[in-house]
């Protein structure tokens, strides 16, 4: 019909034309990576790209090559992302030293620079990732280090100046204990040291950077000046005072006693004034008078004595002043000898006055020394509020201790007063913190007082949801104990108030925790009735755990209360559900004697399976399924026979059981001999005699067409698994038709009347001899699967061989093959010719049907193939016809790589 065609377009595969090749067009950006895209290896790609990294591309380029490379090869791109993340990470370390630049700037601009923003600024600058080390903050930083440098030889100088000044100040005081002339002589010197100290004081205070010394220092060199000030000028007008009272003798004298004293011994009035006159002579008491005066020494005398023997310091003192004062008015009556017991006895109370005053003068100097440095201490060690309020305390009282002991010392005190004032002020600030703070927690527990008053003015109840209730409760709890600190005065008189109000608020929620605790208890007195019932029913505690449950869940009660009721409830249900399991456990280990049948078959088939012997695991198995027949046919019997045939059926399961057994442990002594046959060794046991009828007690009395008793009902069909039948005999339909047709539809599908009913289930196994029996079976298929396997490699072994030898007669039978006897006759006639033919397409025919892949060398030759089998559509597949290709195999030359490729084809062809 179409004959002007020269081909048809259904021709063979080898007249197509085969398809050019694909030529890769060139990469733009090969010429520009040095030929890094046109590389034919990894390894070269990346040292081509380490090259071209080394001319320092654009990042524009640097970015386009990754984005390509990255699709091709990711190992060479990572050098090219390596270089972009750097160029980032310069770009973001521009822009945090560009900033920090600035700060820096900014600091150097001020014109009071403090050291500790200085200080922070570098290290803020080192934890945010600057380059410090890199310009120009490397310039700052140490532009900025210099200003500091010159701060803090600033401060430093401005110490030295305090020194000096007060150095100064001693050579004036000690020139003013000299002669005059000393003084005079040192004027010049002394006065040129006090101008250049002058000097350099206010080279100081002109100094640039002295607005950014710290605020400590210009007072002290400030004080300093006006000290060395007061001393010099002091001590110039007294020297020339002291000068002009030298050439003159009607002078002044000067105001400094040494100088005063020189002058007056120059002038000759000195001896004058130590002259002393005569002493008269005293005139004789009156012995009366003596007496009296010796009464009164003595007994002042007899009290000193007695506290200066006691150690008394503070008695010893009085004792001592009040015997001065009579001594005072008495000393001249009395005789030398008493004299000098009493000068004794005073000598002996100075002596433990003097001690006394010492040691408590050195306790005094140690509590001086610990008020001063509580100011004083160091940074990270300062004590708060609280602690220097203690402290102040426990100083003052030791003070007061001291006082006790010996007389009291009014410069010491005067310091250790003026330390602990200074130091109260951080107690008044701390106490002046906690008073505000007080307020302020005092106005919010107020506030938050208010707050759950109004809150309990909602009905809370009305939805129900007293879980949201106890919650709010508790976040009401919770900001109250966070409320922050107040006194003990205040606490008190909020105390009442808060627990008011949260009485008021938890009224509801309290009153339903008493019923659902009512409930609870009920809930716990049926607990215990189920527990104790002798059967224990599972659907009323399943219904009675979810009642708890929705209680627990509607209701929420204290969580120890909650879990003492919860284990009131769980307590008899778990006794009985121990019970019943110790009662399972019993029932499982009293084994019947059909469960030790079964127990008995499943270790046999245990041992069958040990032997690795297909012959003995299949007549294992038969053995197994006929002792689980005969449970269920004896159990049928059993339970359908009348009276008088139990018997006769007791009996026949007996003789099941002893056949059962005896087949049991005829497994063990099997032998796996070629073509035995297994079913023979574990026949199953022999049908049950069918029960007969039960007698008539009453039937219904029905005319209608199909229901008299004479006439059967029409043949059904089988029914599905599980389905119940209404005319399976002794069960009647539950459904009848009014018509009478039940069975109408089975009547119309006649093709399952013939389907024979499914067998009764017998009495269940025990749990021993059921999970027995279940592992063994599950072991016995695993073993039969695995042998299976094994021969199947076996057999594909073989089979190699005898290509490789070229001997048919090693070809391995059709049951170990699996394969029909014409196919094996085929492959025998290929195997006893010489080789001959190529068999390259039959293995790819061969490959195609098995799914398996081809090796590299071949697969274009496959990918023409399957172009060619699409063309011929009415050639059988590679499917079916792989039993001639194998001939045509086996009927080659034969190789390694061909014999690998047959065995991988045949070991998926010869499974199916």
């Amino acid at each position: 019909m179409f004959s002007f065609f020269p081909r048809s377009k259904m021709s063979e595969a080898p007249e197509v034309n085969p398809a050019p090749a694909k030529t890769h067009e060139p990469q733009p950006l090969d010429a520009l990576t040095g030929g890094a895209f046109s590389a034919a290896t990894s390894g070269e790609r990346a040292a081509r790209i380490r090259d071209w990294l080394l001319t320092e591309p654009a990042p524009e380029q640097l970015q386009e090559v990754f984005k390509e490379l990255s699709r091709r090869d990711k190992g060479a791109a990572r050098a090219v992302r390596e270089r972009l993340d750097e160029i980032r990470r310069a770009k973001g370390q521009q822009a945090i030293a560009a900033e920090w630049a600035e700060k820096a700037q900014a600091l150097l601009a001020t014109a009071k620079l403090n050291i500790a923003d200085a200080m922070a600024w570098q290290r803020d600058a080192a934890k945010a990732g600057a380059p410090l080390s890199r310009e120009p903050l490397s310039l700052l930083k140490i532009q900025v280090a210099q200003r500091v440098q010159v701060i803090e030889d600033l401060q430093h100088r401005v110490q030295v100046q305090r020194e000096a000044a007060v150095l100064l100040a001693q050579r004036i005081e000690v020139l003013s204990t000299k002669p005059w002339r000393d003084a005079l002589a040192a004027l010049d010197t002394l006065r040129a040291d006090v101008a250049h100290w002058q000097e350099q004081a206010l080279q100081l205070s002109s100094d640039a950077s002295w607005a950014s010394v710290d605020l400590r220092f210009p007072p002290l060199l400030e004080a300093s000046r006006s000290q060395l000030l007061v001393v010099w000028e002091a001590f110039q007008p007294a020297l020339a005072q002291a000068a002009a009272a030298a050439e003159d003798a009607a002078a002044p004298l000067p105001p400094v006693p040494v100088w005063a004293d020189e002058l007056r011994a120059a002038r000759g009035l000195l001896a004058e004034a130590a002259a002393k006159p005569a002493r008269a002579a005293r005139p004789k008491p009156d012995p009366e008078v003596l007496a009296q005066a010796t009464e009164l020494v003595r007994a002042a005398l007899a009290t000193l004595e007695k506290a200066t023997a006691e150690g008394h310091g503070k008695a010893s003192a009085g004792a001592a002043a009040a015997l001065r004062a009579v001594l005072k008015a008495q000393g001249k009556h009395i005789d030398d000898k008493l004299e000098q017991q009493v000068h004794a006895a005073l000598v002996a109370a100075g002596e433990l006055e003097g001690w006394q005053r010492w040691s408590t003068d050195q306790v005094r100097e140690d509590l001086v020394a610990k008020a001063e440095a509580l100011l004083t201490r160091p940074e990270g060690q300062t004590l708060g509020g609280r602690k220097m309020q203690e402290t102040l305390r426990h100083l003052r009282d030791q003070w007061k201790q001291a006082d006790q002991g010996g007389a009291p010392n009014h410069a010491l005190w005067k310091r250790f007063d003026e330390a602990c004032n200074a130091a109260h002020k951080v107690v008044e600030l701390w106490l002046d913190n906690v008073r505000s703070e007080a307020a302020e927690h005092k106005a919010q527990r107020l506030a938050l007082i208010e707050e759950l008053k109004d809150w309990a003015q909602q009905p809370p109840a009305a939805s129900g949801d007293w879980k949201a209730v106890h919650r709010a409760l508790q976040q009401f709890g919770e900001r109250w104990r966070e409320g922050g600190h107040v006194g003990e005065k205040i606490f008190a008189e909020l105390q009442p108030l808060w627990k008011q109000a949260l009485a008021l608020a938890a009224a509801p929620l309290e009153a339903a925790q008493k019923e659902s605790l009512a409930r609870r208890q009920a809930m716990i007195e049926e607990a215990n009735a189920l527990g104790a019932a002798a059967t224990l029913r599972i659907d009323a505690v399943k219904a009675l755990q979810q009642r708890w449950q929705a209680e627990a869940q509607t209701v929420p009660l204290e969580r120890k209360h909650e879990q003492k009721l919860w284990e009131a409830f769980r307590k008899p249900l778990d006794e009985a559900f121990q019970r019943k399991s110790t009662e399972r456990e019993r029932a499982v280990s009293e084994l019947s004697a059909r469960d030790r049948m079964v127990l008995d078959a499943a270790n046999a088939l245990q041992a069958a399976n040990a032997s690795a012997d297909a012959q003995q695991i299949r007549a294992a198995m038969q053995a197994l399924e006929a002792a689980l027949r005969g449970q269920a046919q004896a159990a049928q019997v059993l339970a359908s026979a009348p009276k008088d045939a139990q018997d006769q059926v007791q009996v026949q399961v007996q003789v099941q059981e002893e056949s059962a057994q005896d087949a049991t442990k005829s497994v063990a002594s099997q032998t796996s001999e070629e073509g035995a046959d297994p079913a023979s060794a574990a026949a199953p046991p022999a049908a049950a005699p069918k029960p007969a009828p039960r007698p008539v007690v009453a039937v219904r009395g029905d005319d209608r067409p199909g229901m008299k008793k004479d006439m059967l009902p029409a043949p059904g069909r089988g029914g599905r698994p599980g389905e119940r039948r209404a005319d399976r005999p002794g069960e009647r339909d539950r459904n009848p038709r009014a018509d009478g047709r039940r069975g109408e539809r089975s009547e119309r599908a006649g093709h399952g009347a013939d389907r024979p009913l499914p067998e009764e289930r017998g009495p269940r196994l025990g749990d021993t001899a059921f999970r027995a029996q279940r592992d063994a079976m599950e072991q016995a298929q695993l073993a039969l699967k695995k042998l299976a396997a094994l021969a199947h490699g076996e057999a594909l072994t073989q089979l190699l061989t005898a290509w490789q030898q070229r001997d048919a007669a090693q070809v391995p039978g059709t049951q170990e093959l699996g394969v029909p006897a014409a196919m094996r006759s085929a492959w025998t006639q290929a195997l006893s010719a010489p080789p001959r033919g190529d068999a390259s397409e039959a293995l790819l025919r061969l490959e195609i049907a098995a799914q398996t892949p081809t090796p590299a060398e071949h697969i274009d030759a496959r990918r023409m193939l399957q172009l060619q089998l699409l063309t011929r559509r009415n050639d059988p597949g590679p499917a079916q016809t792989w039993g001639q290709d194998t001939a045509l195999v086996l009927a080659s030359a034969n190789d390694a790589a061909s014999t690998h490729r047959l065995q991988r084809a045949l070991k998926a062809l010869l499974r199916k």
